[in-house]
């Protein structure tokens, strides 16, 4: 199934903070993500804290979680593990 993938104004600003050889890292990550058949093969569901987002995806360090609705992904934010899972 194909998803239409959309990135909050946060999430840009996430990751444009990080440096460039991450941001790099990360695009090319979510590119192969979304090239496949199923990207959600790929994600994580996120049980504990809904108030951050529904799935993730792991790029090393960091995690990328979004929403999805319908064919739709929403993308929330992108953090390093230490700090995403702290969101309120």
């Amino acid at each position: 199934m194909k998803y239409k993938v959309v990135f909050k104004p946060t999430a840009i600003k996430d990751l444009r903070r990080l440096p460039v050889n991450i941001q790099k890292r990360i695009g090319k990550k979510l590119e192969f993500f979304f090239k496949q058949n199923e990207p959600l093969d790929y994600a994580v569901p996120l049980i504990g804290n809904s108030k951050v987002g529904d799935y993730r995806f792991r790029v090393g360090d960091y995690r990328v979680v979004f929403d999805l609705n319908k064919n739709k992904i929403i993308i929330l934010m992108i953090e390093h593990r230490r700090e995403v899972y702290r969101k309120k």
